[in-house]
């Protein structure tokens, strides 16, 4: 028995666990898929996985910087 029967000719997904949808423009701030995407990813062909891997890296300008967070919270507060 070989471990050529357990591998696939497939794309992996993008996914980096930073699952966050941006509601404006909704995609996803760590693979920047859509949630279509993302949600058919396991039914697409090679050919349209490929297509979207493609595409993926000019979606990162579409998405907002983050306002706030600690860092805001810090610099609002006056110096003692």
């Amino acid at each position: 028995m070989t471990d050529e029967i357990w591998k696939r000719d497939e794309i992996q997904s993008p996914c980096v666990k930073i699952c966050v949808i941006q509601p404006d423009v909704r995609l996803c701030a760590g693979c920047l898929r859509s949630i279509d995407e993302i949600a058919a990813w396991s039914r697409l062909t090679h050919e349209e996985r490929a297509a979207i891997m493609d595409e993926l890296p000019s979606r990162a300008g579409q998405l907002s910087k983050r306002r706030g967070g600690r860092n805001a919270r810090l610099s609002k507060r006056p110096l003692s």
